[in-house]
């Protein structure tokens, strides 16, 4: 079958098979803004459903369905590269004559598997339509070719599989603390959440099969979306960095320490590569960076940073061994809450250490510890030393301890601190 055929077959494939069932997330896609709206995240983190969800809307207000375009360019069938972009816009104005395009609200999916697509993008939205939506799993990727091609014409979201909230109204459960109930579901839910994470598949699925899809979605992120797209030939030596790597989780990153295990076991690799995997790693969002806090900006990006895995049950998944760790997994998932929010935590290092310094879009600083349970009284020492470190330096008078399940007020010395519930914590103050 000729491609424009096949384009031409999907197109009405799409117009008359009706729409997936969708939930609603806490991310909303405008489409009145006149820009290109990109859709930046994980794979298999939801931003196809939520350009489900948009196109909805937008037959909820009277689109027709037939002035709506949709390609997946992950559908196996196409195989476009740059010259083929034009079939698409071929292909629908062939069905479609009599549609005035400007009309239209064109949907591509995963559309940097096309090199070159930035340009076509740009001609579409300079010739054609203003409302057009791309999504896409590289970070780097999208930012480098926004900003070259496609500066000031478009907004990008980034979206991150569930945070806690969506989590719970995935399961039909409110947020009411105040209802005894629902409190036991809330923390049930949240015990769960702690160990198998927000991946929105993962919540459809039952036992043993969570993990393998994980896996899989692991196997995908590491062959498709960085060996393919960054060309990385040496495969063992990546597959075991990057495992590595999240057995450290929320850790210093030491990607010399790495290097020499590497060296010791006979790979010859040289250090800057290792380097560049993490940048992969975080452009195609396995792994999210916590930077050392300082005044000085040049200092923050010179000095060590901590990384932090995209999601928990993929951690648990990848390493087999987080699952009992319950004091990382609560920190790795407080700092996702975090970024899910908008928020970039820092982590404190000098005498003492502080998990995270968070900065809200005000200006307004709060300083978190994170740790499952304060009933050993060592560790409840040791937490509030460095709490109360960071708070004075950065001139606070309170601060937070998120655990498990405690809750209490403490003083120490000058300083209010505040324990509380990580689950109570995120549905309260974030």
């Amino acid at each position: 079958m000729m491609k424009k055929d096949l384009l031409k077959e999907i197109i009405k494939d799409f117009h008359k098979g009706g729409l997936p069932e969708t939930k609603k997330r806490a991310i909303v896609v405008p489409t009145d803004t006149g820009k290109i709206i990109t859709l930046s995240g994980v794979r298999r983190g939801g931003k196809t459903f939520l350009l489900f969800e948009t196109i909805k809307t937008l037959l909820r207000k009277g689109v027709p369905i037939e002035k709506i375009l949709y390609v997946n360019f992950e559908d196996e069938r196409l195989e476009l590269e740059r010259h083929d972009l034009d079939l698409i816009l071929q292909a629908y104005r062939e069905l479609y004559p009599d549609i005035n395009l400007s009309e239209c609200y064109f949907f591509f999916d995963e559309v940097q598997n096309v090199e070159g697509w930035q340009r076509f993008i740009r001609r579409l939205y300079d010739t054609v339509t203003k409302n057009i939506f791309v999504t896409g799993s590289n970070s780097r990727l999208l930012s480098r070719e926004i900003a070259t091609s496609l500066r000031g014409r478009t907004i990008t979201l980034e979206v991150f599989p569930l945070s806690f909230k969506e989590y719970l109204q995935f399961n039909q459960v409110s947020v009411d603390l105040y209802h005894t109930g629902t409190r036991a579901k809330i923390i049930s839910l949240f015990e769960r959440f702690l160990q198998e994470g927000g991946f929105p598949e993962i919540l459809t699925l039952n036992g043993g099969i969570k993990n393998l899809v994980l896996q899989d979605y692991f196997e995908v992120m590491l062959y498709r979306d960085m060996v393919e797209r960054f060309n990385f030939s040496n495969i063992p030596v990546l597959k075991y960095f990057i495992k590595r790597v999240f057995d450290g989780i929320t850790n210093p990153l030491s990607v010399n320490k790495i290097y020499n295990e590497l060296r010791s076991q006979g790979y010859r690799v040289g250090k800057n590569y290792l380097y560049e995997f993490i940048h992969a790693a975080e452009s195609v969002y396995l792994l999210l960076i916590a930077k050392k806090y300082s005044e000085s900006t040049l200092k923050q990006e010179m000095a060590e940073k901590k990384v932090y895995a995209i999601d928990n049950g993929l951690l648990n998944a990848v390493t087999f061994r987080f699952s009992k760790d319950l004091g990382r997994l609560l920190e790795n998932l407080l700092f996702l809450e975090l970024y899910k929010k908008g928020l970039r935590p820092f982590f404190y290092k000098n005498r003492k250490e502080c998990d995270f310094v968070v900065f809200d879009a005000s200006g307004c600083v709060r300083i978190l510890q994170v740790c499952y349970s304060i009933s050993d009284r060592s560790t409840r020492e040791r937490e509030i030393a460095g709490l109360k470190e960071a708070c004075h330096r950065l001139g606070l008078k309170e601060g937070y301890i998120i655990t498990g399940s405690e809750q209490e007020e403490i003083k120490a010395t000058a300083l209010k601190i505040h324990a509380i519930p990580a689950y109570k914590f995120i549905l309260e103050e974030l």
